[in-house]
């Protein structure tokens, strides 16, 4: 469920871009679309439990930054520096740690 809403926000993200603020019906339509079912999925995720809110969400973002940034690179030529990537090997590093960090006490 995780890696559906990760993949829809990126390809509603993505429509975005090309939406013209709103203006192109079908970019738009798959704009809403897309974020509407990541939102939806990500809902279900988080009722079904096992995954703790932020860990989940740290998740979804951070994964998606990457994935929205690199399509955005191929798809559009838009620029990646040596200090964007770097930023995104911490913001991998960040969600690998809250992945692999176990299961907190609760007391």
């Amino acid at each position: 469920m995780l890696t559906g809403a990760v993949v829809t926000e990126v390809v509603g993200t993505l429509a975005l871009r090309v939406s013209d603020g709103f203006t192109r019906w079908l970019p738009t339509a798959v704009t809403l679309v897309g974020y509407g079912v990541s939102l939806w999925l990500f809902s279900l995720l988080l009722d079904r439990g096992g995954v703790a809110l932020g860990t989940a969400y740290a998740t979804l973002t951070g994964v998606g930054l990457a994935a929205a940034t690199l399509a955005s690179v191929l798809l559009f030529r838009d620029p990646l520096t040596a200090v964007q990537l770097l930023g995104m090997g911490v913001l991998a590093a960040g969600v690998l740690v809250l992945q692999t960090g176990g299961p907190a006490e609760r007391t």
